[in-house]
C-alpha cells in the first residue's frame, strides 16, 4: 500500500473523529502545553487546559456488544498487505534500544492478559493460541476481523512471539507471552448514521468507553488503547463522561489502562489552539498516556504534546504483523509507541505479582529516562524496562519530592543517562489510521461496572 493511501486513509477517519456535524469537523484541535505553544503577547502567560470535571455518570456494564445500528461497510476490506523487508535488530534497532533480549530474561508476560480496543486484531502464527476474541462494536462478532491492519499491528508489538527453531528477522513483541483479548471497537472501513443525516465512521466514545468496561469484566490485567482525539473542553467534558466513568472504574478494578497521545494533524488534533484536550489522556488520574520519539530518543515530529503525556516510547519507523500473515513495516505514530509501555505494565505485572495498578504505574514513571528539556511532549521520559524491572525497592514513587531519590536509584543501569542530541526529524507520520474515535452521538449508557474477577 503506497504512502498516499495510507494517508487517505487516515483522512477518512478524520470526518467522523472530529466532530458529528460538517461544521464542527474545522473547528477541532488539541491544546499543547503552555510551554509548547507561542508565548501570547503581554505580561500574562496564556492559560493552560482545563483540569477534567469529576466523574458524573456512572459507568457502562460493558456487556457483549451486538452490530452498530446502520452500520455498513464504506470501503472494500483491504488491510496493508505483508511486504518481506527484514526487521533491524542490531544497533540503533527498537530490541536493542528496549534491551528485549535481556528484558525477556527477567520477564515476558506469561500469566498476564492485555486488552487490545483497536480496529481487531486477526489471528496470526505469531500469537498463536495467545489470542482470543473479546467483542465486536462493529458487527457484533468476536473482535478476530481486523480491515484495517492497526489492530494486529499493535497486537504484534504487544505480543508477538519468536519463530521457533532458532533466529529470525520477525519481530517479537515486548511481551511474547502474554494473552490478548482483541475488542473492535472503531473502524474506517465501515459507517454508521450521523446525527447529521449523513455518515461518519464506525466507533465513538460511547463504544470506546464500553469497550473498556467490557475488557475490565473479562479479565484484562491491562489494556491498550492506541486512539486519541482533540475536542474543546466543554464538549470533551459531554462527550467523554463514560469513557471517564469507565476508566475511574478500571482503576478501581486495579487494571492498568494504557493509551496513545495522539498524533498532530490526526483526529482533529493540531499542535496548536486553545481550550482543547485529548482523550482518553485528559483523564490522567487513570490512565497511562504514552507520546512517541524517534531512533535517538527525542521526541518524534507528530507526537501530540500535553501535561496529561506521561511517558515516551519508540514510535517511528516500526514493524509489525500483517494481517493474513508476515509482517509490515514504516508504522509510525503514538498508536504504536503506546503497545511497548502496555507491554511493559505486563511484564512488571508479572515480575512484582504482589504490585496494584497505581504501583506498577508508578515504577514506569520512576524510572523512565528523564528528558534533557520539558516540553510537555515525553512526559517522566522515555522508558527503560530493563530499570523498570529490576530498580529496588518494588515499590517506588514518581512524586517530585522523591525524584531525585528514584534518579539515583537508577543511575547505574546501562541506558539510564540522558537522551542524545536531536537527529533530522522524519516524514509527518504515516500511521496505519487516525484513531477513529468520534464523538457519542446520544445518551451515555448508565449501570454498574463489576470488578473484575481476581487473578487466579
Amino acid at each position: 500500500m503506497t504512502r498516499s493511501r495510507w494517508c487517505a486513509l487516515a483522512a477518512t477517519a478524520l470526518v467522523g473523529l472530529a466532530s458529528v456535524t460538517p461544521a464542527a469537523a474545522a473547528d477541532a484541535a488539541v491544546v499543547a502545553p503552555a510551554a509548547a505553544r507561542a508565548a501570547v503577547p503581554g505580561p500574562v502567560a496564556e492559560p493552560g487546559p482545563p483540569a477534567p470535571p469529576r466523574v458524573s455518570v456512572t459507568p457502562p456494564r460493558g456487556l457483549p456488544p451486538g452490530p452498530a445500528p446502520g452500520i455498513r461497510a464504506a470501503a472494500r476490506c483491504a488491510p496493508p498487505r505483508a511486504d518481506a523487508a527484514g526487521v533491524p535488530s542490531g544497533r540503533g534497532s527498537v530490541a536493542e534500544r528496549l534491551r528485549l533480549a535481556e528484558v525477556h530474561r527477567l520477564a515476558t508476560g506469561r500469566g498476564q492478559m492485555i486488552a487490545v480496543i483497536d480496529t481487531g486484531v486477526a489471528p496470526h502464527p505469531l500469537l498463536g493460541s495467545r489470542l482470543r476474541g473479546g467483542g465486536d462494536y462493529l458487527t457484533g462478532g468476536d473482535g478476530l476481523d481486523d480491515c484495517d491492519g492497526h489492530g494486529t499491528a499493535v497486537a504484534g508489538l504487544l505480543a508477538a512471539g519468536p519463530v521457533r527453531g532458532g533466529r529470525s528477522a520477525t519481530p517479537v513483541g515486548i511481551a511474547p507471552q502474554a494473552e490478548l483479548l482483541a475488542i473492535r471497537q472503531s473502524s474506517p472501513s465501515f459507517d454508521v448514521p450521523a446525527p447529521d443525516g449523513g455518515r461518519r465512521p464506525a466507533g465513538d466514545t460511547a463504544t470506546l468507553a464500553e469497550a473498556v468496561a467490557l475488557a475490565v469484566r473479562s479479565g484484562a490485567d491491562v489494556v491498550n488503547i492506541s486512539e486519541a482525539v482533540c475536542l474543546p473542553a466543554d464538549r470533551a467534558a459531554t462527550a467523554g463522561a463514560a469513557l471517564q466513568a469507565a476508566l475511574r472504574a478500571a482503576a478501581a478494578a486495579d487494571v492498568v489502562v494504557v493509551a496513545a497521545a495522539g498524533n498532530v494533524g490526526s483526529g482533529g488534533c493540531t499542535a496548536d489552539g486553545a481550550g482543547r484536550v485529548a482523550l482518553p489522556g485528559w483523564y490522567d488520574a487513570d490512565v497511562l498516556t504514552v507520546g512517541a520519539v524517534g531512533p535517538d530518543d527525542t521526541p518524534a515530529p507528530f507526537t501530540l504534546p500535553g501535561p496529561w503525556v506521561d511517558v515516551a516510547a519508540p514510535g517511528t519507523g516500526l514493524r509489525s504483523l500483517a494481517v493474513g500473515g508476515g509482517t509490515t513495516g514504516g508504522l509510525d505514530g503514538t498508536s504504536f509507541a503506546a503497545p511497548w509501555v502496555a507491554g511493559l505494565a505486563a511484564l512488571i505485572r508479572e515480575r512484582f505479582p504482589d504490585l496494584t495498578a497505581a504501583e506498577v504505574v508508578d515504577r514506569i514513571l520512576a524510572t523512565a529516562r528523564r528528558p534533557s528539556a520539558d516540553d510537555g511532549a515525553l512526559g517522566r521520559g522515555v522508558i527503560d524496562p530493563v530499570a523498570a524491572l529490576t530498580t529496588m525497592p518494588a515499590r517506588l514513587t514518581p512524586d517530585p519530592a522523591r525524584l531525585a531519590d528514584a534518579a539515583a536509584q537508577v543511575a547505574d543501569l546501562p541506558g539510564a543517562g540522558d537522551a542524545q542530541a536531536p537527529s533530522p526529524a522524519p516524514d509527518r507520520p504515516l500511521d496505519l489510521l487516525a484513531a477513529a474515535v468520534v464523538l457519542a452521538a446520544a445518551g451515555v449508557a448508565v449501570a454498574v461496572l463489576r470488578r473484575r474477577p481476581g487473578r487466579g
